[in-house]
Order: C-alpha cells, then sequence, then structure tokens
C-alpha cells in the first residue's frame, strides 16, 4: 500500500520555488514540505519527467533535485518503484528524544511546564464541587456503577448538541473518563488490530499512542501550510482516503491541536463527502470546541454531515483538566457496541466527578471567565514572541490552547533539551508526528497566567540569542519524560 502524489498538486505545493539555481530551489522546497509533514512519509514523489513537465523546468533539475533530497535523507530511491519521500534519521530519533509522561513533583522548583495544555481550575468549579457533595448522598445506595453514565449528565450533553443544530438523544453519550479515554474505546469498537486509521499530522500526541496501541496502522494526512488560511489539504485527504481505504479517520475539526486551525462548513461537508465515498468512519475529536476566543459563530459540528461520525468531547479544556469526565456521541446502532467495548476497560467514570460536571455545564458566567482568561493569556503569549523572538513565526488562533511557532532555523528537540535544564519545559515538533520530522516547530500552550508565560518566553531567548545557529539535534541522553496534553 503506497501513496502517491500527482504531478499538479506537487506543483501547487512547491509553489514559486527559489531558481537561483533551480534544482536546489526544488530540493529546499521539497524538504520542507517533507519535513512539515505536508508530503507524508512513505508517499512516492511523481516521476522526474512527470515533475519536469508539471513544474516548466528541465530533467536535469528534477534529477539533481532528487538526487539531493535522497543525500539528504528526505527521500529515497527504490530501484524500479521510484522516489519515496523519506525522514533522515536525526529527525526519527528526534521524536524518540521527545518528552511525554512525567509526575509534577520531579519538575526542578520554579520551572514552567509547557509540555501540558492545562493550567488551574476555573474559578467556580471549587464551588460546583461543594454543590455536587451535598447532591452526593441521594446516590449512595445505588452500586454507583454506570456504564453509559449519569442520566442527569448524559441528558445535559444530548441537549447540548440539539442546541448546536445536531438532534441528539441522551441515549447517544456514553460518559468516559476524560477524552482520550473516549477516543481509545471507540477505536477499540469500531476496528481490529491491523485495520488502518487516517489521523492528521501534526496532531494531538497521545492521540497517536492510544490509536497505536490499540493496534491500528495509522496513516498520516498532512495538513496544509501551517502558517497558512486553509489548515486541511483537502486535495491530500482526498488522495489519502481514495488510495488507502483507511477503516478510521481521526480528526480535530476545532482549534486543531497543535496548529489551532478551524475547519468552516463547507471543508466540513467536502471531507464529510469523502470520508463516504472511502466507507470510512470518523472518530471527530471536539475537545476544544469550546474554546472558541471569539464572537464569531462556530461551525456545524461534523457529525451534521457525517451520520456516522463518532464525536469526541471533554470537559478538562474549559473547566479543569483533574476533571477526568468525557463523552462520547455516536450513531444509536453504534452505542452498544461503544458500551461493551468500554466495560472491557472500566465499569463507569466516577460518579462524584459526573456530578460537578452536571453543575457546571451550563454555568455561562464561568465559561465566559475561562475564555476571557484565556484571550489575555494568548494576546500575553504572542505579544512575548514578537518582542523577544521577532524571527518565529506563528498564526494567532481563533482558539484552542497553543500557538504552533515555527523556529526559523534549529532543531526544537535540541531545544527542548536545553530549556529544560533552564528551567522551561517544551514539547517540539516531532512529538505531534506520526512519523517524527517537523523538528522545527514547537507547541506553545498559553494556559498559564501571563507572567509565567513572559519569563518562559524570556528564558528560551536567552538560549536562543546563546546558541543561534543550532540546526542538528546531537544525541545525548533522553531527558525526563514529561506530560502532554
Amino acid at each position: 500500500m503506497n501513496r502517491a502524489l500527482a504531478p499538479d498538486r506537487l506543483a501547487v505545493l512547491v509553489g514559486a520555488f527559489d531558481r537561483a539555481p533551480a534544482y536546489r530551489g526544488l530540493r529546499l522546497a521539497l524538504q520542507e514540505l517533507i519535513g512539515d509533514g505536508r508530503i507524508a512519509i512513505g508517499t512516492r514523489l511523481p516521476s522526474e519527467r512527470a515533475v519536469t513537465a508539471a513544474l516548466g523546468v528541465s530533467r536535469n533539475t528534477v534529477t539533481r533535485a532528487y538526487a539531493d533530497l535522497v543525500a539528504a535523507g528526505f527521500a529515497v530511491a527504490r530501484q524500479g518503484a521510484g522516489t519515496y519521500a523519506a525522514a533522515p534519521i536525526d529527525l526519527r530519533r528526534a521524536h524518540d528524544h521527545a518528552l511525554h509522561s512525567f509526575a509534577a513533583t520531579q519538575s526542578a522548583e520554579g520551572a514552567i511546564d509547557l509540555n501540558c495544555a492545562a493550567g488551574a481550575a476555573t474559578p467556580g468549579v471549587a464551588a460546583a464541587y461543594q454543590r455536587a457533595l451535598d447532591a452526593l448522598p441521594s446516590y449512595l445506595a445505588s452500586d454507583g456503577y454506570l456504564p453509559s453514565g449519569l442520566p442527569g449528565l448524559q441528558a445535559i450533553i444530548a441537549e447540548s448538541y440539539v442546541r448546536r443544530g445536531l438532534p441528539t438523544a441522551a441515549a447517544q453519550i456514553v460518559i468516559t473518563s476524560g477524552a482520550l479515554s473516549g477516543i481509545a474505546i471507540a477505536a477499540r469498537a469500531l476496528s481490529r488490530p491491523g485495520d488502518r486509521i487516517m489521523i492528521e499530522s501534526p496532531v494531538y500526541s497521545n492521540a497517536i499512542e492510544a490509536l497505536r496501541l490499540g493496534g491500528g496502522r495509522l496513516i498520516s494526512a498532512p495538513l496544509s501550510d501551517p502558517l497558512g488560511d486553509e489548515g486541511w489539504d483537502m486535495h491530500g485527504i482526498e488522495a489519502t482516503l481514495r488510495q488507502t481505504s483507511p477503516h478510521l479517520a481521526y480528526l480535530i475539526p476545532d482549534f486543531q491541536n497543535p496548529t489551532g486551525f478551524l475547519m468552516g462548513d463547507a471543508a466540513r461537508a467536502r471531507y464529510a463527502a469523502a470520508l463516504r465515498r472511502a466507507r470510512t468512519i470518523a472518530i471527530v475529536d471536539e475537545t476544544l470546541q469550546p474554546t472558541s476566543l471569539s464572537d464569531e459563530p462556530m461551525p456545524a459540528p461534523f457529525a451534521r454531515h457525517a451520520a456516522d461520525a463518532i464525536t469526541i468531547g471533554s470537559a478538562s479544556k474549559m473547566f479543569w483538566g483533574g476533571l477526568r469526565v468525557g463523552w462520547i456521541r455516536a450513531p444509536r446502532e453504534l452505542v452498544s457496541r461503544i458500551v461493551a467495548a468500554r466495560v472491557q476497560i472500566d465499569l463507569g467514570s466516577s460518579l462524584f466527578d459526573q456530578l460537578v460536571v452536571a453543575e457546571l455545564f451550563g454555568a455561562a458566567d464561568i465559561r465566559a471567565a475561562r475564555r476571557e482568561q484565556l484571550r489575555q493569556r494568548r494576546d500575553a503569549l504572542a505579544q512575548a514572541l514578537a518582542e523577544r523572538l521577532p524571527g518565529w513565526r506563528f498564526r494567532l488562533p481563533g482558539g484552542g490552547l497553543t500557538l504552533w511557532v515555527q523556529m526559523p532555523h534549529g532543531s526544537a528537540t535540541r531545544l527542548a533539551a536545553d530549556a529544560e535544564r533552564a528551567g522551561v519545559h517544551l514539547a517540539p515538533g516531532p512529538v505531534f508526528s506520526v512519523e517524527g520530522g517537523a523538528d522545527h516547530w514547537l507547541r506553545l500552550p498559553y494556559a498559564k497566567p501571563e507572567e509565567a508565560l513572559r519569563l518562559a518566553v524570556a528564558r528560551i531567548a536567552g538560549l536562543w540569542s546563546a546558541h543561534p545557529h543550532e540546526s542538528k539535534p546531537k544525541q545525548r541522553r533522553e531527558p525526563a519524560r514529561r506530560l502532554i496534553a
């Protein structure tokens, strides 16, 4: 199973590359596309003859560009089969050395953790705990096992979808122990080990691991230019679906993690149509849907366009990460399979936490306060980067919790290792890719207080000015593993 890149699509992706000299400009353009994940690892590149015609350059230009791409490790040439996109060994190793789960108590005193896109509880959460505690005694006479969830909370969540224009019954909601648990349960219910699962690149790193540990064969669907406006490369997604026929597809249409892109209604309809043609079921992660930081109306839920889609939600990003309550919204005919898969993992989520979320769900004042807090923190981080690291590039997202930041050169993995010793914990780009690569990108969350964000950027800028020309990750002892959310 190999994916192929059409010549006309390659021409669109490389755009107006530098032609002085042309072979070098073409090689650098392709190298950036592969490094960023916009050309997925393992994709067969068009033949030299086809590229020559598509770009209007000489055959020697393409031959030299391909040869240099192979020499740099960004492609491999297979005798009689063509040239395929690849990740250099240093970038694959960067993924292995990325920072993962690590207890907060092990962090050095005064360290700022920007691995985890989460912060302190939203004001009002403590009062909700007290109200839930008052309500708890009436449930203590039962056994407390609720594999589908607390009926009252199921009804509240179902009604939230109805208000967004997606008819939903309480019986279509299954409460889980967080969104990540919901992703794992849905994949377990709807696929078998070895099934192909299409997944965005870059994407939420813990979803990569959850789907991979479930036995899925992950196929990356690259996003478009991370600094552009389109977000999803619909041509690439359609080609990937057509060529690989995955059983499932995992996507984050609402403030995509880590890029912050928001998929519009037209793109959702087009994506859903492509999924139908491929007979692929979508697992749609809406964890960040409530974090819109503007007053513009949100697009309709993806499931409005794809009736068989599985939708994942969570209370953690809006209220508090310590509330391990998520949910799955599924078509009625799939609910029993999902519940059956769920009881193989656990017998239900914490009843007390579900009572807390039921108290918080309709609290418009708490949600408004959280949105204003995030808006101020996003702007503070963006301003600090513009002042301290003006050569670093990013889009200002309209929601979500993170900035996806491009370094002008160098290794994000190397910088993350150095920054850890300086008291800042970072998540480098390779963490968010199925195959590794993207090692000149960082995900910077803005869930921390403004003072901490400004101090973190000041520390990073100090490292950057001291080592401005580092370009390759060196072999080193693996850094301590930390939590990425």
